[in-house]
């Protein structure tokens, strides 16, 4: 099979769980559709999507089309589409929805199909029809993922707060902390939770000079303003903030440091 008959691979959003679940259930019924990642939200899509993204041409494949719902509590189907077709290599997008008012909209984006709950069979495989001759075509995304670069996904964080979806640059982040199925990501002007593994967030900030400190604990190496050894206890300061280091993760810690001061004073 070539590159371009390839099975689609697809990202499939929709807040309702019974509507997202027919979804995947039509998709999976189609032959044309290989790989498909289901997302509850659209800020869970874009994380999904962030994580396809980074795990390079060796790891999880690329998005070829989002089956997105347009009504969804805080990021909306038209402003995540809006975002997406902000990519260097964006992914198709149908539209998936109980209401016709947004068509025109919708189509401003550029969405390859409008499709109207409840869906038809025979008018969702007209649509997935629509995007395989796009994507055979050359029209859709079939480069590898670290083709594909965002910084709406490669350099923030999108976090939710009262229905509201907000950007929090990773550069801004001082540490991280472990709740669960959760992070907390602290910043100089407050925190924000994510639901996002501290290990997810420890293996896709290695590279920005993230290193875990604690078992539920990640820290930004550059903002560490002291290190401080007092007995066999080893803690560091971060802004107003003394945090414990185990003793597991001290002598990488001290060795990171060192690294990081010396390539300062070269430069």
């Amino acid at each position: 099979m070539s590159a371009t008959d390839a099975p689609l691979r697809v990202l499939a959003v929709d807040d309702e769980e019974p509507a997202l679940e027919e979804l995947l259930y039509l998709l999976g019924q189609d032959t044309r559709v290989g790989t498909v990642i289901p997302a509850p939200t659209a800020t869970e899509a874009l994380r999904r999507l962030g994580r396809v993204m980074e795990a390079g041409p060796d790891g999880a494949p690329a998005v070829d089309v989002v089956f997105l719902d347009i009504h969804m509590p805080g990021l909306d189907g038209l402003e995540l589409a809006r975002l997406l077709g902000g990519f260097a290599a964006p992914p198709l997008i149908v539209f998936v929805t109980a209401h016709d008012d947004f068509a025109v909209r919708a189509f401003d984006l550029k969405a390859v199909d409008y499709l109207l709950k409840p869906l038809r069979k025979e008018r969702f495989a007209e649509a997935v029809r629509r995007v395989a001759d796009l994507v055979a075509a050359g029209q859709g995304p079939r480069p590898a993922a670290s083709a594909v670069t965002s910084p709406a996904l490669g350099d923030q964080v999108p976090v939710e707060l009262g229905g509201v979806t907000r950007f929090v640059p990773i550069a801004d982040i001082t540490y991280v902390e472990a709740q669960g199925d959760y992070a907390r990501l602290h910043t100089r002007h407050g925190s924000h939770l994510v639901r996002i593994p501290l290990s997810t967030l420890e293996e896709q900030w290695r590279n920005r000079g993230f290193v875990r400190i604690h078992r539920s604990r990640l820290v930004a190496l550059g903002r560490i303003e002291e290190l401080r050894l007092d007995g066999g206890n080893v803690t560091v300061r971060i802004g107003d903030r003394t945090l414990a280091v185990s003793r597991r993760n001290a002598r990488e810690l001290r060795d990171l440091l060192a690294r990081h001061v010396a390539g300062r004073v070269r430069r």
